[in-house]
Order: C-alpha cells, then sequence, then structure tokens
C-alpha cells in the first residue's frame, strides 16, 4: 500500500471521527424539538427565569464538561457536593431538583448545547415560555378551573381530569387522587403563575409526558386551573389524612351494609332449604 493511499485513508478515518463525534445539523434540529418538549417548562432562552435559571451563555457560565455530566444526572451532581449544582437548587422555586430528563446522553446533551448556543442557522432557540396573562383571577376563573380540575368539564384535546391522580386543600368529600403530589402549594413552589404555567403548557415528567405528550392543555383552560389552584394555595392547607380515613370508613361501612343485606336475603332461603331436608328424611324414617 502506497504511503499516498495510507494519508487518505487516515484523512477520511479522521472526518468520519469527527463527524460521529460532533452532532449534525439535523441532531440539532431534533434538539430543538427536544427542548421545546422538556426543557422549555422550566427554562427559556434569553427569555428570563421560570423555574429554572435563564440558559443563555450557560456555557459561559460552566465548562461543557461539566453541563454534559449535569444534563445526564443533575441529582447525582448535586448529591456529590458540588458547590455549583447546590447553588442552582437554593436558588429554584421550593428548592426544586431538576429531574432526570429520559432519553439524555453525551450525543444528546450536545446537541442540546449546540441549540442552545444558537450556533447553527437552523436552530434558533425559543426565546421565552409561554404567555401568561397578569390579569387579576377572578371568582369565575376560579369556578371554570374547579370544573375542569373535577373532570365537570372536559379537556378540550380529550386530557383525563386533574382530580384523577391529583388532590386540593379545598376539595371536599372524599379529597382527590392520590397517585401524583398534593397540588395545594404548588402554585408558589413553582414559582406562581408563570413557572406553574409553563409547566402545564409542556409537562417535563415522564408520566406527564405520557398522559399529556398528545392531549395538551390549552391557555384557555391552563388560565383557570392556574386560578384554582392559586385559590387553594390562598386559602388552604395541604389535604390530610381525613379523606381516605373517610375512603376507607366509607368502604367498610358498605361491606357491613351489604352483609346484612346478603344475611336477610338468603335467611328464608336457608330457612326453606333446612326444612326440605328434614322432611324428607322424616319420610325415609318412617
Amino acid at each position: 500500500m502506497t504511503s499516498v493511499r495510507i494519508v487518505r485513508i487516515g484523512i477520511l478515518l479522521a472526518g468520519m471521527c469527527a463527524c460521529l463525534a460532533r452532532p449534525s445539523v439535523a441532531d440539532v434540529q431534533d434538539a430543538g424539538s427536544f427542548f421545546r418538549q422538556n426543557c422549555s417548562a422550566c427554562h427559556t432562552i434569553g427569555g428570563g427565569h421560570i423555574i429554572g435559571p435563564d440558559l443563555q451563555g450557560v456555557t459561559k457560565r460552566k465548562d461543557r464538561a461539566w453541563l454534559v455530566k449535569f444534563l445526564q444526572s443533575p441529582k447525582a451532581m448535586i448529591d456529590s457536593g458540588d458547590p455549583y449544582a447546590g447553588q442552582l437548587v437554593q436558588d429554584a422555586p421550593g428548592h426544586m431538583v431538576m429531574p432526570t430528563v429520559p432519553g439524555m446522553n453525551p450525543d444528546l446533551a450536545n446537541a442540546l448545547l449546540d441549540y442552545i448556543e444558537g450556533g447553527t442557522a437552523s436552530a434558533k432557540p425559543q426565546a421565552a415560555g409561554p404567555a401568561i396573562s397578569d390579569r387579576p383571577f377572578t371568582v369565575a376563573d376560579v369556578a371554570l378551573g374547579q370544573q375542569l380540575f373535577l373532570g365537570e368539564r372536559p379537556f378540550e384535546n380529550g386530557g383525563p381530569a386533574c382530580v384523577s391522580c391529583h388532590t386540593l386543600g379545598t376539595i371536599s368529600g372524599l379529597g382527590g387522587g392520590r397517585l401524583g403530589p398534593d397540588l395545594t402549594n404548588v402554585f408558589d413552589r413553582l414559582g406562581g403563575r408563570q413557572g406553574l404555567g409553563a409547566w402545564l403548557s409542556t409537562p417535563p415528567t415522564p408520566t406527564m409526558q405520557s398522559v399529556f405528550g398528545k392531549h395538551a392543555l390549552q391557555p384557555e383552560e391552563i388560565f383557570p386551573l392556574l386560578a384554582v389552584i392559586d385559590d387553594a394555595n390562598a386559602r388552604s392547607q395541604p389535604a390530610n389524612q381525613s379523606s381516605i380515613l373517610k375512603f376507607f370508613a366509607f368502604g367498610f361501612g358498605g361491606t357491613l351494609v351489604g352483609l346484612a343485606l346478603l344475611q336477610i336475603a338468603w335467611r328464608g332461603r336457608i330457612q326453606s332449604v333446612r326444612r326440605s331436608v328434614v322432611r324428607t328424611h322424616a319420610r325415609g324414617a318412617q
């Protein structure tokens, strides 16, 4: 093999390695969609703080190797005692810890960072989160929000009612679902209407994405939901265990009533069967 051919093969291999090591334009475009679906609920790029920090210039605040590692496992970085990661938690509303994003790997993390930097003409970062009106909540907003929360009024895109998985301190009776967290104080924990509104617009958690990924809430639905959650935040403490105790009490009581009704219904049948057996035995004895 000639030296010229060896050099050409070496250049070709180097070019292939460079392409594999660096995300392509298509990767960055995919990263834009990924950012809007998974990151925009908590972050903007030049649009200001929501729940998490504004990411504009983040690659100048921390080096890329640290950012790639953090994106793959935020909690591991925080638990390791990293001071910058710890400060991010201290600055977050309610000291929230950034969740681990499903599917995150070094290639995707690098593509996201390229997208955030706006390094290609085809990947224009989205500057701000969803616009949420700053007008005061009204009694009508709260009433509509309660109807939506309880499922008395269905969501336009067919999503399940909030009460299926969540509860509020203002819900009477047996309360709401317990599969998800109590939302009574989430308005403050997520930084008010902008933070919570962004979260409801594009829920970043895997469970919420699986439920609302194809059933997104409409802006005219998000605003009244914010109103009813803010109302619960102002008027109530988180739902206590009394609703669960009521549920078990009703269940136990219903079981006892059912057994009593069965006893009444079957008592005559048992006696009639017993009489028939006694008569048959008496005839046989004669």
